[in-house]
């Protein structure tokens, strides 16, 4: 499956120029089955959810993701901010198709930013079938929780697709944390960060994708705007998963 990685340069809080800049991405590569968009990528990790959190029927980002699935016959992810029917605030990661919209709520809320102070966690697993396919979605802090993600206990998968707002500061965790979870659940990871600044702090990417050794397909320029393009094989996943089982030894009885 071909796959592009848009690691925004994010604009506070201005869904319009962050559509248009991702579009501008977009058309500027080979075409992708999948384009994959950071967290909250339309508003950036804006902590005030009365400002930013639309319902869905009233997101113009959430649109401008379907219409673009449509146009183009491929498949977008990425996170916004979502104001759902119970009242709540929810960082709602969408997966995006020509004839369908699945979505994962992210279950582990940035308490340090005080996420969970305005928005609610979710507690399922996503995991969507697409080109062949099984795409485990997380958002940016689940990175940090290995038995969140464990393959077997979060459902069977060929990859982890985790779309971030991390900063530079913590640059080294993002970078090893995404080619662990690639090795020990020997799959592959679509890890898409962005870069810039917001009114709190700077991000300076490392968006990435990495194989089910841990090894570096494609990774994207340090602080630059860019899609990072690669392909993700299922035969080198199977070939790989049958001749060094490891997943066969994983502790089934601590999930």
């Amino acid at each position: 499956m071909d796959i592009a990685l848009l690691q925004l340069d994010i604009q506070w809080c201005t869904p319009e120029e962050n559509m248009r800049r991702a579009e501008t991405l977009i058309e500027n590569v080979a075409p992708a089955q999948l384009y994959v968009l950071p967290e909250m990528w339309a508003t950036g990790f804006a902590m005030h959810p009365q400002k930013v959190a639309y319902e869905e029927e009233h997101c113009v980002a959430l649109k401008w993701m379907q219409q673009q699935a449509v146009m183009r016959g491929c498949a977008l992810c990425g996170s916004l901010a979502i104001r759902t029917q119970d009242g709540l605030c929810r960082n709602r990661h969408y997966f995006v198709t020509p004839s369908s919209m699945l979505f994962y709520d992210k279950h582990h809320l940035f308490t340090h930013g005080q996420e969970h102070l305005h928005f609610a966690a979710g507690n399922q697993h996503t995991v969507v079938e697409w080109q062949g396919f099984r795409l485990l979605l997380l958002t940016c802090y689940d990175l940090r929780f290995p038995l969140w993600s464990r393959y077997g206990w979060a459902g069977e998968y060929d990859a982890i697709v985790c779309v971030a707002n991390w900063p530079a500061s913590r640059q080294l965790a993002w970078n090893t944390l995404v080619r662990a979870r690639a090795i020990e659940n020997q799959c592959y990871v679509l890890a898409c960060n962005r870069v810039g600044n917001d009114p709190v702090t700077s991000y300076q990417g490392g968006t990435a994708l990495i194989d089910p050794l841990g090894r570096d397909v494609a990774v994207a320029k340090e602080n630059a705007e860019q899609a990072l393009c690669g392909l993700l094989s299922m035969d080198k996943l199977l070939r790989y998963r049958s001749h060094f089982r490891v997943l066969d030894d994983r502790d089934l009885s601590l999930v």
